[in-house]
């Protein structure tokens, strides 16, 4: 196991092959520093013999998880659900103008949500070159055979349609500073993002689970509140996209199934590692040059219109808890127990500090830059 310290301002150590910085401060690069202090870092967790596991579950994958990826030809592409730039232009136009008149009355709060939904699909890059350095499962050539490589990019494929879908949709509504969205992605892809998964892959389909229904949930709501609104293509966007993210965390869960029927301690273990660090939201680097705490104030806007909240995330925990059946987990180790107890027990926890913390709360007014400095409450 290896230990990075990517610390904002600090030295970082040399401790791989190709170096993180070779003894450079993030000061002295020219790329604006993430605004987060990121915590140490552990590579390579996982035990070498584990890599055997999922070598032994290649059979599997091909017959549980591939068939839930589905056929370029029977799937959807944006050009379905955007203006058809093919047509004359009058018709063009005209498509144009409808999509403009169902965005003019969606809210500025709810705007700066579908935005910051938006910049986080577009940070693919880093999302397929993080599930890449998971041990055991990665593509290491770019174009493996194995089933765990063919998931990888089938997933990367079909998720890459999110982000482009959203961008262009937002793009022709000329409600939003294209400007200081694409800034965003730009740093964020930058920046990259500490999940804590140590490339250890029983931690990383933990996450992709969580993050995936997290990301359904998300969408799911823009969806209903797309219509709320009064625009019901862009209800229909968002429903499409929730239905793909509900697709991708069935495959992802399946996995851990699996993982807690072959290796239930060590299954266990990374999901209560996993909860101990919470799951981290993986635009959590967000920056546009401007707003250091961009990502809070994002995530606090999503809170408040119901979007994604702290009751979410509660809710997905509890959902796993009952779907992978961690309280009537047997054959663990003691220190196997000792995880499923932990688990079981954080769901009321979580909603008990966050009504805490609700009480606390102070909203406030912020600018947001991509909505060209409009004020949204927080």
């Amino acid at each position: 196991m290896k230990i990075l310290i990517c610390s904002q301002g600090s030295a970082a150590l040399t401790v791989t092959q190709s170096g993180c910085y070779r003894g450079q401060t993030r000061r002295q690069l020219k790329t604006t520093p993430p605004k987060t202090v990121l915590r140490a870092q552990k590579t390579h967790s996982m035990a070498a013999e584990k890599i055997e596991v999922f070598k032994s579950l290649e059979s599997w994958v091909s017959q549980s998880v591939l068939p839930l990826a589905k056929p370029v030809e029977e799937s959807w592409q944006p050009h379905n659900l955007l203006p058809d730039s093919s047509l004359p232009l009058d018709e063009f136009t005209d498509q144009v103008k409808a999509l403009r008149d169902r965005t003019a009355e969606l809210p500025d709060d709810y705007l700066v949500v579908l935005v910051g939904d938006m910049i986080t699909e577009e940070a693919l890059p880093t999302y397929q070159t993080w599930i890449n350095k998971l041990d055991g499962v990665g593509d290491e050539t770019g174009s493996c055979p194995t089933p765990w490589a063919v998931w990888s990019r089938s997933w990367t494929a079909e998720e890459n349609r999110h982000g482009d879908l959203l961008k262009t949709y937002l793009y022709l509504s000329g409600r939003v500073d294209m400007l200081m969205v694409e800034k965003t992605i730009h740093y964020l892809i930058g920046s990259g993002m500490d999940l804590g998964t140590e490339n250890n892959p029983y931690m990383g389909f933990v996450y992709t689970s969580f993050q995936e229904r997290a990301t359904f949930v998300s969408h799911g709501n823009t969806a209903r509140l797309a219509k709320e609104s009064g625009d019901p293509v862009l209800a229909r966007i968002c429903g499409t996209i929730a239905a793909d993210e509900k697709r991708h965390e069935n495959a992802y869960v399946r996995i851990v199934e699996k993982l807690l029927e072959v290796d239930p301690t060590e299954a266990m273990m990374a999901i209560a590692t996993m909860m101990r660090h919470k799951i981290t939201m993986p635009a959590h680097l967000m920056h546009d040059g401007q707003d250091p705490r961009l990502f809070d104030h994002f995530s606090a806007v999503a809170q408040r219109i119901g979007v994604y909240t702290a009751s979410d995330y509660a809710d997905i925990l509890e959902f796993f808890i009952e779907r992978w059946k961690l309280e009537k987990l047997e054959g663990l180790t003691s220190e196997g127990e000792r995880a499923q107890e932990f688990v079981c027990g954080l769901a009321p926890r979580i909603r008990r500090l966050q009504e805490r913390a609700d009480e606390r709360a102070r909203k406030m007014n912020l600018k947001f830059s991509w909505i060209f400095d409009k004020v949204v409450l927080v």
